[in-house]
């Protein structure tokens, strides 16, 4: 499960929507963390179609959103992470 340091709020993903070359994750909180698509780990994302990009599933704990056509995914841990980088 997902904490920040020093909290033991578990975070979890409850929507995804993309604007311009970027994604959005919101979380639970209320709070919505952005990544470009342009990081390195993403680029299966940004080469995704618009069609394929809106198949996408939170996983039943929320701790990843998934998207079954592209064999991929992104797990909270992995988001935080990002998010310090972009």
């Amino acid at each position: 499960m997902s904490t920040f340091a020093n909290d033991t709020t578990v975070l979890a993903i409850t929507g995804v929507r993309f604007e311009d070359n970027r994604v959005y994750l919101a979380l639970d909180d209320g709070r919505e963390i952005s990544l470009p698509l342009t990081l390195r780990g993403l680029r299966w994302l940004k080469e995704a179609s618009p069609e394929q990009r809106t198949k996408w599933k939170v996983d039943e704990d929320g701790q990843a959103v998934i998207w079954q056509d592209l064999q991929d995914g992104i797990e909270i841990d992995h988001l935080l992470k990002y998010a310090r980088l972009a």
